[in-house]
């Protein structure tokens, strides 16, 4: 029996429960689809999706397979592989997206597809209350998720993938690979080691500091499988017995639960993606001021710490999670720009962008989502940056138009009446309107409700 292994957000050989099914069924023959639905996707991203495959296709060939690469509509491509392998079935991860679950039922009514639960360690469907519906509050649903945690036994790399010979395959695009996060599962698995390993222990302390190595960095290979949530659920558990005194695996277990958490509001409420979950909340008189969000984009906007975080994003693809709540928060409530410009910049340019984390972290800042801050929280960015970069390094590696000011200088040049050539001699927003303004916003909308 000959059977695809299509591959969709699952780039890795270890503990995939798709390519385990479909290997327990007989000859299996690996497929990945370029969509043209993603033809306007980040090129970063592209690039990191394009080296990722690059890197399972070697290690496909280690264990006699290969990848066959094709490009087209994905029901369209999977009906032509299926006649031509002479397959019996079709095997592929289930995803979660409103695209991808409006995709694969689609080809299920025209071919056998078999969606295989391995992105998540529980189902978006079976954590929930007592009377059947899903949490929309983080606490409650991770303590159901906690409970509900079965022993985790990972499926084992196979030695050998038998597949079917001759199946034409597609060359892989052109790529430029990413200096600072290099693609591929292998990469992934040093990564989660060396965290898990010896950084963990100190995750707590350290996680939210922008001048420290203190996050696990993971989320582009999470993002695209390279390595799996139950792998470092796994891991954070095997971490908590490695340091039984310390709280930064469990730490880093409930941001694994974040992940999990925003994954199953997406599935349950898919209008997210499209509106404020707080309906109470979607009809702010938003300021929307282009000029002032070219400025958030390109890191000119006078304030060192979001201007540092911006730059970051431009050149890497990446930002520290601190930076990204100071960033978000300083567009949609300093300069009452619409979170959802923030959410697509942001997918634009993040090597993890991914729907469901994305916009869940957007809608928590702007005080808009399910279980979000309080919609007058407001951060204050200098405080911010004093606290989590006490001595500007995170601004001066990123900024380095302010290399030269001291620790207290660097957080508020502006304070010290300081003229550094290149940079905004002040912030674009003056703070002392940005509370009063923010919260009579929100207030027309939830006034609009009533």
């Amino acid at each position: 029996m000959i059977n695809l292994w299509w591959i969709r957000r699952d780039l890795r050989l270890n503990d995939n429960a798709a390519l385990h099914s479909a290997l327990k069924a007989g000859s299996t023959l690996p497929v990945f689809i370029l969509d043209p639905t993603f033809g306007d996707s980040s090129p970063r991203r592209k690039d990191f999706l394009y080296e990722g495959l690059s890197a399972l296709e070697r290690e496909l060939k280690k264990r006699g397979s290969y990848l066959v690469i094709r490009t087209g509509n994905p029901a369209d491509v999977l009906r032509q592989l299926f006649h031509e392998a002479k397959a019996e079935a079709i095997y592929a991860e289930e995803d979660f997206t409103p695209y991808a679950r409006k995709r694969d039922a689609l080809i299920q009514k025209l071919l056998p597809l078999t969606l295989v639960h391995g992105q998540t360690v529980h189902h978006p469907k079976s954590i929930h209350k007592q009377d059947g519906r899903p949490y929309t509050v983080y606490t409650p649903y991770s303590k159901t998720w906690k409970a509900q945690l079965p022993k985790l036994k990972l499926h084992l790399v196979p030695e050998k993938i038998d597949s079917p010979k001759g199946i034409r395959s597609e060359p892989l695009p052109e790529f430029k690979t990413q200096p600072i996060f290099p693609a591929g599962e292998q990469e992934a698995l040093i990564r989660l080691e060396e965290f898990t390993q010896k950084r963990i222990h100190a995750y707590t302390d350290d996680r939210n500091r922008m001048d420290l190595a203190g996050t696990s960095a993971l989320s582009p290979y999470i993002r695209f499988g390279m390595v799996g949530l139950r792998q470092t659920v796994h891991a954070a558990l095997e971490a908590q017995t490695l340091y039984p005194n310390s709280k930064g695996a469990e730490t880093w277990l409930n941001e694994l639960i974040w992940r999990e958490f925003y994954i199953q509001i997406l599935y349950q409420f898919p209008h997210v993606t499209q509106m404020a979950f707080n309906r109470s909340l979607a009809n702010i008189p938003w300021r929307n001021k282009l000029s002032e969000f070219e400025a958030w984009k390109r890191g000119e906007t006078g304030v060192p710490v979001v201007d540092a975080a911006m730059r970051q994003l431009k050149e890497t693809g990446w930002m520290h999670n601190r930076a990204r709540m100071i960033v978000a928060s300083f567009l949609v409530k300093d300069l009452l720009i619409d979170w959802r410009w923030g959410e697509s910049w942001f997918m634009e340019n993040l090597l993890d962008g991914d729907i469901a984390p994305n916009n869940g972290g957007w809608q928590w800042t702007a005080g808009t989502g399910t279980d979000a801050a309080p919609y007058f929280r407001i951060f204050n960015p200098v405080l911010q940056s004093a606290k989590f970069d006490p001595n500007g390094e995170y601004i001066r590696r990123w900024v380095p138009e302010l290399r030269g000011l001291n620790a207290k200088q660097i957080h508020a040049p502006w304070e010290f009446d300081l003229k550094i050539a290149g940079y905004p001699a002040e912030p674009i927003i003056d703070r002392d309107v940005v509370k009063e303004r923010t919260l009579a916003a929100y207030n027309i909308s939830k006034e609009k409700v009533r």
